[in-house]
C-alpha cells in the first residue's frame, strides 16, 4: 500500500511478507532524529527482541548536499536497538508482521517532502529542519497509528 499526499507525492509505503534478518556491514556517521516506541506492535511472548519503535534517522556524510549511497535519512518502523554511539550498521526499518516482516516508512526526500529552510543546505540538515513540520508530524501520527488487526488505537503518552 502506498500513502500519498493531496498533490500525489508518496508519503509512506506498508510492504508486509518481507523476510526480516539482517548483517551489519561497513558503519557509517549516524543521527537520529526521532525516536517513539511502538508497544503494540511488540509480537506477544517475544521478551528477547527490542520492542519496535518508530525513527526518523540519517546515515552518511553530514556535508552532502543530497542523498547518495551512503548518506540517506529515512523514517519508518524498526525493531533494532536503538544505536548509542555516533556510527552505526545500515538502516534496516523492517520489523516482525505475521507471517514474516513488513516495511511501513520511506526514504526521505526534499523534492516530495515539503522542507522549510534553505534548499542549499546539507541533505541531512534538511532532515533535521523536515521533522519540524506539520507535514512531518502528519506523516509520524499516521504511521505510528498502525496496529494488528482487532486491536484498540490510543494515542501516546505525551
Amino acid at each position: 500500500m502506498d500513502v500519498l499526499n493531496a498533490a500525489g507525492k508518496p508519503m509512506a509505503a506498508l510492504r508486509t511478507n518481507i523476510v526480516t534478518g539482517s548483517e551489519c556491514g561497513d558503519q557509517q556517521p549516524y543521527v537520529l532524529i526521532d525516536s517513539q516506541p511502538m508497544q503494540a506492535l511488540a509480537e506477544p511472548g517475544v521478551a528477547d527482541q527490542a520492542v519496535p519503535r518508530y525513527v526518523f534517522e540519517g546515515r552518511g556524510d553530514f556535508t552532502a548536499a543530497k542523498a547518495s549511497p551512503p548518506t540517506i535519512a529515512s523514517y519508518g518502523i524498526t525493531m533494532m536497538p536503538e544505536v548509542t554511539g555516533p556510527t552505526s550498521c545500515p538502516m534496516f526499518q523492517l520489523f516482525l508482521w505475521p507471517p514474516s516482516g513488513a516495511l511501513f516508512g520511506q526514504v526521505y526526500d526534499p523534492a516530495t517532502n515539503t522542507t522549510p529552510g534553505d534548499p542549499g543546505l546539507p541533505y541531512l540538515e534538511k532532515a533535521k529542519l523536515y521533522a519540524t513540520t506539520a507535514e512531518y508530524q502528519d506523516v509520524k501520527k499516521m504511521i505510528t497509528s498502525l496496529r494488528p488487526a482487532g486491536a484498540a488505537v490510543s494515542e501516546p503518552a505525551k
